[in-house]
Parts: structure tokens; sequence; C-alpha cells
């Protein structure tokens, strides 16, 4: 794989909590056949190592002078015991992590190669910004625009749920538990207590790199696959449909057991799943098309 791929596949692995020598950090890390890429950041910097086949075959040697093996076993090995490691599972190495007075980090590794000693190091220097914007800020930019939609459709929801109790309140419902009674939702009230509630607190653990919980790396992954996935355009008459559907018509669908080649228009990459409610709608049968000859009682639910 060539550093376009490897860059494309670290870009869509999540960033994972490491912690090495006390020091808890962020990592990300991909091993191929012959290479691998490490990422770091303790969230007051960041740095990066990528190695090819013939840099990590000098550098086994220098510091395994006793080993006479070749890359593929070398890597094979450090691949095995480094992999866990710097993906926050632990791991039977011995790692230590060292900060260097020129900004870099080193990580240093033992373990065992044929009842032999088995040497490592990872030289990890200053990522430059750019990748620091792709891989960090970029995506993280994404993931709080997609939280805050969220939010605000979420209490727009809301809003619309205690007009929904009111208007039954009007018409004489009364609860039938009195512990399920609720005050209307104040957004701004609610806006403001959460934040002063909750900034202190998430600065605090973000200061040791172990905000990333598993859904924000669910999050993290699922922005960065879309970005990367090609946007479908739209036909002319797809977007007819899209604006001025007709009344008794449902827009097409792909089902997951069908083959893209049969649809133009279907795009060739797998798409992204998000969880959510279905926004497809089906087509009323003629039955329940019919008026009801007799007026139904409404329920209310949790109400009497």
């Amino acid at each position: 794989m060539d550093a376009c791929g490897a860059d494309d596949v670290l870009s869509g692995l999540p960033w994972l909590p490491v912690s090495i020598s006390g020091c808890r950090l962020l990592g990300k890390s991909w091993f191929g056949e012959t290479a691998y890429r490490v990422l770091l950041t303790d969230m007051q910097g960041v740095w990066e190592e990528k190695m090819a086949a013939a840099d990590i075959q000098r550098r086994a040697q220098e510091l395994n002078r006793r080993l006479r093996a070749s890359v593929t076993a070398f890597f094979s090995h450090l691949r095995e015991v480094a992999q866990p490691c710097l993906s926050g599972g632990g791991g039977r190495a011995q790692v230590s992590l060292t900060r260097q007075e020129d900004g870099a980090v080193s990580m240093r590794l033992k373990s065992e190669l044929a009842g032999l000693p088995f040497y490592w190091e990872f030289h990890c220097s200053p990522a430059p910004g750019a990748l620091v914007c792709a891989q960090l800020a970029r995506p993280l930019l994404v993931m709080s625009r997609l939280l805050q939609r969220q939010v605000e459709q979420l209490a727009a929801l809301l809003a619309r749920k205690d007009e929904e109790i009111q208007d039954y309140r009007e018409n004489g419902a009364t609860l039938s538990r009195e512990r399920l009674q609720t005050a209307a939702f104040q957004e701004d009230a609610f806006r403001n207590d959460f934040m002063a509630e909750n900034l202190p607190l998430l600065w605090s653990e973000l200061s040791d790199a172990q905000g990333f919980n598993p859904d924000l790396q669910k999050l993290y992954t699922a922005a960065i696959a879309c970005r990367a996935a090609p946007k479908r355009k739209l036909s002319e008459e797809d977007q007819h449909v899209a604006t001025e559907p007709a009344a008794n018509s449902s827009p097409d669908v792909v089902s997951a057991d069908s083959d893209p080649a049969e649809d133009g228009n279907q795009d060739q990459r797998s798409p992204v799943e998000i969880s959510g409610p279905a926004t497809q709608q089906p087509v009323p049968s003629e039955h329940a098309q019919r008026p009801s000859s007799k007026p139904k009682k409404k329920k209310v639910g949790l109400f009497r």
C-alpha cells in the first residue's frame, strides 16, 4: 500500500485512549505487511512516525544485533506485540515513553523473539499542521456541528411534545401516575444549567486526553467515512421528485441485497448506515384510505 492509501486507512480509524508510562494519550496506528504509521496526541501536541520496509530492517538490526531474520519476520513480531499497546489493550510487551528535548517523543518496546530479547523504538516527531487539521480539527468541528443540530432538533421535538401534553390537559386528560409529571421544557434555562454543570468536568477529562469514549469514536468514524464517500448528484428528475413528490408514488429504494449495477444512480461504494428513524413512509392501502363509518376515540397513552 502506498503513502496515500495508508493515509486513507489511518483517517478512517478512531482515536483510542492509550496509557504508556503513566502518560495518558490518544493514539492511531496502522500496520501493513512491512510498513506502519503511528499518531499520538496528549491534547497539547501531536506526533507521528511512518516507516517502510527498508527503514524497519535497518532499525531492527541496529537494536537487535544478535538476531538475524528477514524484515518480514521482524515486522510480523513487531505488529503482534505493538498493536495491542497502541490500541489501548495492553499486551505482553514492556513499553516506556520518553519526551525529547527537541519536542519529539520516543517509545521503547521490549519483548522476546525466538527466545532472545527483541527491542524496538518508535521515534515520533511533531506532526505538521495539515495533518493535525485533517486528523483532529476538521473531524471534531464536523462532530460538534452535528451534535449541535441534534440538540436543536431534540429541543424542537420537546417543545412540540409539551404542546401535545397541554392539549391533552385542556381536553380533560389527567396523569394516571403523578410521579410522571414533568415541567415544561425551557431551552435557555436547560442550556445554561447544563453548561455550568458539565463544562468544568469536561475540561478536566480532556486535559488527560481520555475524553474520546466509544460513542465519540463511532461518531468520528462516521464523520470521516461520510467525507470520504463521493457525493451523490441528483438528476433533474430526482430533484423534481424530491421537491414535488407525487401523491400516489413512493421513492425508489434499493435494498441491501440488490446489485448496485442495476441502478445507474446508485453509488458504487457501500453507503454509510446511520441509526435513526426511517424517513420512508409506506403507501397506505386502499382499505386504509376508506373513511371509517364510526369515529374512533383518541388514545391518550399515559393519560385517562
